[in-house]
Protein backbone atom coordinates (compact mmCIF):
# COMPACT_ATOMS: atom_id res chain seq x y z
CA UNK A 1 0.00 0.00 0.00
CA UNK A 2 2.28 3.29 -1.20
CA UNK A 3 2.58 5.62 1.41
CA UNK A 4 4.58 8.41 -0.41
CA UNK A 5 3.78 12.06 -1.77
CA UNK A 6 5.36 12.67 -5.82
CA UNK A 7 6.41 16.04 -5.45
CA UNK A 8 6.04 17.02 -9.36
CA UNK A 9 2.20 16.68 -8.71
CA UNK A 10 -0.20 18.87 -7.18
CA UNK A 11 0.70 18.63 -3.41
CA UNK A 12 -3.36 18.93 -2.33
CA UNK A 13 -3.93 16.03 -4.59
CA UNK A 14 -1.17 14.06 -3.27
CA UNK A 15 -2.25 14.43 0.17
CA UNK A 16 -5.77 13.25 -0.28
CA UNK A 17 -5.08 10.17 -2.11
CA UNK A 18 -2.27 8.93 0.51
CA UNK A 19 -4.67 10.13 3.57
CA UNK A 20 -7.73 8.36 2.06
CA UNK A 21 -5.41 5.17 0.87
CA UNK A 22 -4.87 4.62 3.71
CA UNK A 23 -8.16 5.30 5.40
CA UNK A 24 -9.35 3.21 3.11
CA UNK A 25 -7.21 0.22 3.50
CA UNK A 26 -8.19 0.54 7.71
CA UNK A 27 -11.60 -0.12 6.65
CA UNK A 28 -11.14 -2.92 4.33
CA UNK A 29 -8.89 -4.70 6.13
CA UNK A 30 -11.23 -4.19 9.49
CA UNK A 31 -14.01 -5.25 6.81
CA UNK A 32 -12.52 -8.17 5.72
CA UNK A 33 -10.45 -9.61 7.93
CA UNK A 34 -8.30 -11.99 5.64
CA UNK A 35 -5.77 -13.00 8.19
CA UNK A 36 -8.16 -12.97 11.50
CA UNK A 37 -9.46 -9.97 13.85
CA UNK A 38 -6.04 -9.67 15.85
CA UNK A 39 -4.37 -9.21 13.16
CA UNK A 40 -6.47 -6.81 11.51
CA UNK A 41 -6.23 -4.79 14.57
CA UNK A 42 -2.54 -4.53 14.05
CA UNK A 43 -2.30 -3.81 10.30
CA UNK A 44 -5.46 -0.77 10.73
CA UNK A 45 -3.62 0.55 13.81
CA UNK A 46 -0.40 0.54 11.97
CA UNK A 47 -2.63 2.82 9.05
CA UNK A 48 -3.51 4.83 11.96
CA UNK A 49 -0.32 6.14 12.33
CA UNK A 50 0.72 6.35 9.31
CA UNK A 51 -1.97 8.67 8.64
CA UNK A 52 -1.88 10.72 12.09
CA UNK A 53 2.11 11.61 11.18
CA UNK A 54 0.40 13.00 7.61
CA UNK A 55 -1.09 15.20 9.86
CA UNK A 56 1.14 15.80 11.82
CA UNK A 57 3.76 17.12 9.11
CA UNK A 58 1.37 19.76 8.51
CA UNK A 59 -0.13 21.09 11.80
CA UNK A 60 1.34 24.32 12.05
CA UNK A 61 0.09 24.85 8.30
CA UNK A 62 -3.55 23.20 9.45
CA UNK A 63 -3.59 23.05 13.36
CA UNK A 64 -7.21 23.13 13.53
CA UNK A 65 -7.90 20.07 11.23
CA UNK A 66 -4.67 18.68 12.86
CA UNK A 67 -5.99 18.72 16.35
CA UNK A 68 -9.34 17.38 15.24
CA UNK A 69 -8.81 14.59 12.94
CA UNK A 70 -5.98 13.23 15.54
CA UNK A 71 -7.91 13.23 18.47
CA UNK A 72 -10.42 11.28 16.23
CA UNK A 73 -8.07 8.91 15.08
CA UNK A 74 -6.37 8.47 18.07
CA UNK A 75 -9.67 7.55 19.63
CA UNK A 76 -10.49 4.88 17.01
CA UNK A 77 -6.91 3.23 17.76
CA UNK A 78 -7.67 3.32 21.24
CA UNK A 79 -11.28 1.35 20.78
CA UNK A 80 -9.28 -1.28 18.85
CA UNK A 81 -6.26 -1.37 21.68
CA UNK A 82 -6.82 -4.05 24.16
CA UNK A 83 -6.70 -7.36 22.55
CA UNK A 84 -3.58 -6.27 20.86
CA UNK A 85 -2.44 -4.97 23.92
CA UNK A 86 -3.02 -8.83 25.55
CA UNK A 87 -1.38 -10.34 22.74
CA UNK A 88 1.83 -8.30 22.60
CA UNK A 89 2.56 -9.09 26.28
CA UNK A 90 2.42 -12.96 25.46
CA UNK A 91 5.15 -11.56 22.80
CA UNK A 92 7.50 -10.48 24.74
CA UNK A 93 7.03 -13.21 27.63
CA UNK A 94 8.00 -15.58 24.33
CA UNK A 95 11.07 -13.27 23.64
CA UNK A 96 12.66 -13.70 26.90
CA UNK A 97 12.03 -17.52 27.02
CA UNK A 98 13.83 -17.52 23.65
CA UNK A 99 16.92 -15.82 25.38
CA UNK A 100 16.70 -17.37 29.08
CA UNK A 101 19.76 -17.24 30.76
CA UNK A 102 19.50 -21.36 31.70
CA UNK A 103 16.73 -24.37 31.90
CA UNK A 104 15.73 -23.42 34.81
CA UNK A 105 14.92 -19.59 33.72
CA UNK A 106 13.49 -21.17 30.74
CA UNK A 107 10.89 -23.83 32.62
CA UNK A 108 9.61 -20.82 34.83
CA UNK A 109 9.20 -18.05 31.94
CA UNK A 110 7.29 -21.09 29.68
CA UNK A 111 5.09 -21.23 32.52
CA UNK A 112 4.91 -17.23 32.42
CA UNK A 113 3.45 -17.54 29.09
CA UNK A 114 0.80 -19.38 29.36
CA UNK A 115 -0.82 -17.52 32.22
CA UNK A 116 -0.23 -14.90 29.94
CA UNK A 117 -2.20 -16.50 27.34
CA UNK A 118 -4.72 -17.77 29.21
CA UNK A 119 -5.08 -14.19 30.34
CA UNK A 120 -5.28 -13.14 26.33
CA UNK A 121 -8.11 -15.65 25.96
CA UNK A 122 -10.33 -14.56 28.44
CA UNK A 123 -10.10 -11.15 27.77
CA UNK A 124 -10.95 -12.09 24.08
CA UNK A 125 -13.83 -13.53 25.62
CA UNK A 126 -15.21 -11.46 27.50
CA UNK A 127 -14.66 -8.17 26.18
CA UNK A 128 -17.07 -6.24 23.95
CA UNK A 129 -18.64 -8.17 20.70
CA UNK A 130 -15.48 -7.89 18.57
CA UNK A 131 -17.54 -7.49 15.20
CA UNK A 132 -19.35 -4.58 16.64
CA UNK A 133 -15.95 -2.66 17.93
CA UNK A 134 -14.77 -3.28 14.53
CA UNK A 135 -18.06 -1.61 12.84
CA UNK A 136 -17.72 1.12 15.03
CA UNK A 137 -14.09 1.49 13.66
CA UNK A 138 -15.16 1.50 10.35
CA UNK A 139 -17.92 4.09 10.82
CA UNK A 140 -15.80 6.69 12.58
CA UNK A 141 -13.01 5.75 9.73
CA UNK A 142 -15.53 6.88 6.98
CA UNK A 143 -16.42 9.99 8.71
CA UNK A 144 -12.22 10.81 9.02
CA UNK A 145 -12.15 10.33 5.24
CA UNK A 146 -14.71 12.34 4.76
CA UNK A 147 -13.47 15.44 7.32
CA UNK A 148 -10.24 15.53 4.62
CA UNK A 149 -12.96 16.38 1.59
CA UNK A 150 -12.92 20.32 3.50
CA UNK A 151 -9.22 20.51 3.62
CA UNK A 152 -7.07 22.24 1.05
CA UNK A 153 -3.46 24.23 0.83
CA UNK A 154 -3.01 27.72 0.00
CA UNK A 155 -0.13 28.91 -2.52
CA UNK A 156 2.08 26.77 -4.80
CA UNK A 157 4.87 24.83 -5.28
CA UNK A 158 7.45 26.48 -3.14
CA UNK A 159 5.42 27.54 -0.73
CA UNK A 160 4.20 23.67 -0.17
CA UNK A 161 8.27 23.02 -0.06
CA UNK A 162 8.93 25.72 2.71
CA UNK A 163 5.99 24.14 4.90
CA UNK A 164 7.31 20.44 4.47
CA UNK A 165 10.54 22.00 5.44
CA UNK A 166 9.03 23.29 8.67
CA UNK A 167 7.15 20.25 9.71
CA UNK A 168 10.08 17.92 8.96
CA UNK A 169 12.45 19.94 11.43
CA UNK A 170 9.75 20.41 14.06
CA UNK A 171 9.27 16.45 13.72
CA UNK A 172 13.09 16.32 14.55
CA UNK A 173 12.78 19.02 17.36
CA UNK A 174 9.98 16.99 18.90
CA UNK A 175 12.24 13.86 18.53
CA UNK A 176 14.95 15.32 20.40
CA UNK A 177 13.04 16.88 23.20
CA UNK A 178 11.42 13.12 24.07
CA UNK A 179 15.42 12.13 23.51
CA UNK A 180 16.43 14.47 26.48
CA UNK A 181 13.36 13.51 28.55
CA UNK A 182 14.49 9.42 28.20
CA UNK A 183 18.19 10.35 29.80
CA UNK A 184 18.94 9.76 33.63
CA UNK A 185 15.82 8.28 35.29
CA UNK A 186 13.71 8.28 32.67
CA UNK A 187 10.20 6.94 33.21
CA UNK A 188 8.41 4.31 30.59
CA UNK A 189 6.23 6.96 29.42
CA UNK A 190 9.34 8.90 28.05
CA UNK A 191 10.50 6.30 26.27
CA UNK A 192 7.26 5.90 24.51
CA UNK A 193 6.95 9.34 23.63
CA UNK A 194 10.20 8.78 22.05
CA UNK A 195 9.11 6.14 20.54
CA UNK A 196 5.86 7.78 18.89
CA UNK A 197 8.43 10.46 17.39
CA UNK A 198 10.50 7.87 15.86
CA UNK A 199 7.81 6.46 14.13
CA UNK A 200 6.47 10.20 12.74
CA UNK A 201 10.47 10.29 11.81
CA UNK A 202 10.25 7.31 9.95
CA UNK A 203 6.81 8.04 8.16
CA UNK A 204 7.90 11.21 6.83
CA UNK A 205 10.96 9.36 5.00
CA UNK A 206 8.54 7.20 3.47
CA UNK A 207 5.86 9.98 2.92
CA UNK A 208 8.92 12.01 0.76
CA UNK A 209 10.77 8.86 -0.55
CA UNK A 210 10.84 9.80 -4.22
CA UNK A 211 12.76 13.15 -3.33
CA UNK A 212 16.01 11.22 -2.32
CA UNK A 213 15.49 7.22 -2.80
CA UNK A 214 18.74 5.95 -0.99
CA UNK A 215 18.84 8.18 1.83
CA UNK A 216 15.73 8.18 2.64
CA UNK A 217 15.44 4.55 3.19
CA UNK A 218 18.80 4.43 4.72
CA UNK A 219 17.68 6.88 7.43
CA UNK A 220 13.86 4.63 7.04
CA UNK A 221 15.59 1.26 7.92
CA UNK A 222 17.64 3.21 10.64
CA UNK A 223 14.35 4.62 12.08
CA UNK A 224 12.49 1.15 12.02
CA UNK A 225 15.30 -0.40 14.20
CA UNK A 226 14.77 2.03 16.70
CA UNK A 227 11.39 1.56 16.98
CA UNK A 228 11.65 -1.77 17.19
CA UNK A 229 13.76 -1.69 20.36
CA UNK A 230 11.70 1.20 22.13
CA UNK A 231 8.70 -1.28 21.00
CA UNK A 232 10.40 -3.92 23.47
CA UNK A 233 11.30 -1.38 26.15
CA UNK A 234 7.65 -0.04 26.33
CA UNK A 235 6.61 -3.90 26.10
CA UNK A 236 8.76 -5.06 28.72
CA UNK A 237 7.56 -2.12 31.13
CA UNK A 238 4.08 -3.25 30.48
CA UNK A 239 4.55 -7.04 31.71
CA UNK A 240 6.75 -5.45 34.73
CA UNK A 241 2.99 -3.38 35.79
CA UNK A 242 0.80 -5.93 35.06
CA UNK A 243 3.10 -8.46 37.50
CA UNK A 244 2.49 -5.86 40.13
CA UNK A 245 -1.27 -4.64 39.31
CA UNK A 246 -2.05 -8.54 38.42
CA UNK A 247 -0.31 -10.78 40.09
CA UNK A 248 -3.24 -13.19 40.73
CA UNK A 249 -2.19 -14.71 37.42
CA UNK A 250 1.23 -15.91 38.58
CA UNK A 251 1.12 -18.07 41.43
CA UNK A 252 4.70 -19.32 41.49
CA UNK A 253 6.95 -16.94 43.32
CA UNK A 254 9.99 -18.41 41.68
CA UNK A 255 8.59 -18.02 38.46
CA UNK A 256 7.96 -14.20 38.64
CA UNK A 257 11.92 -13.88 40.73
CA UNK A 258 13.05 -15.67 37.25
CA UNK A 259 10.76 -13.60 35.31
CA UNK A 260 11.14 -9.76 36.57
CA UNK A 261 14.95 -10.34 36.61
CA UNK A 262 14.56 -11.06 32.64
CA UNK A 263 12.61 -8.10 32.59
CA UNK A 264 15.45 -5.85 34.18
CA UNK A 265 18.37 -7.24 32.42
CA UNK A 266 17.08 -7.03 29.22
CA UNK A 267 15.29 -3.60 29.73
CA UNK A 268 18.81 -1.85 30.91
CA UNK A 269 20.73 -3.27 27.78
CA UNK A 270 17.70 -2.52 25.22
CA UNK A 271 17.38 1.01 27.08
CA UNK A 272 20.91 1.89 26.64
CA UNK A 273 21.29 0.61 23.09
CA UNK A 274 17.63 2.64 21.99
CA UNK A 275 19.46 5.89 23.46
CA UNK A 276 22.67 5.38 21.77
CA UNK A 277 20.53 4.51 18.30
CA UNK A 278 18.18 7.77 18.96
CA UNK A 279 21.23 10.38 19.38
CA UNK A 280 22.80 9.17 16.29
CA UNK A 281 19.19 9.49 14.16
CA UNK A 282 18.39 12.26 15.78
CA UNK A 283 22.42 14.18 16.24
CA UNK A 284 23.63 17.18 14.68
CA UNK A 285 23.76 15.19 11.31
CA UNK A 286 20.22 15.78 10.79
CA UNK A 287 20.26 19.80 11.78
CA UNK A 288 20.35 20.43 7.61
CA UNK A 289 17.94 17.88 6.61
CA UNK A 290 14.74 20.65 6.99
CA UNK A 291 16.70 22.40 4.61
CA UNK A 292 18.03 19.52 2.20
CA UNK A 293 13.92 18.68 1.85
CA UNK A 294 13.16 21.98 0.88
CA UNK A 295 15.41 22.36 -2.16
CA UNK A 296 14.50 18.90 -3.35
CA UNK A 297 11.11 19.96 -3.13
CA UNK A 298 11.50 22.72 -5.26
CA UNK A 299 14.41 21.14 -7.86
CA UNK A 300 11.07 18.66 -8.51
CA UNK A 301 8.93 21.49 -9.59
CA UNK A 302 11.49 23.13 -11.49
Amino acid sequence: MPFSIRPERSFKSEFHKVAKRQLRHAIDVLEQQPSGLDEAIHEARKRLKRVRSLYRLVSREKPKFFVRENARLRKIARSLSSLRDAAALVETARYLHERARDNEEAASIDRIVAALTARRDQISSTRTDPAETATDAVAALRKAGKALDDISFKGGHRRHGKMLAKGWDDTIRRARRALTACEGKASAEAFHTLRKRTQDYRACHLLLHPLWPAAMTAKYNAASGLIELLGRVCDLELLCDLVETEHHHFENADDLAHLLYAIIFHQQHDRHDALLRAEDIFGVDADDEATRIELLWIAFGG
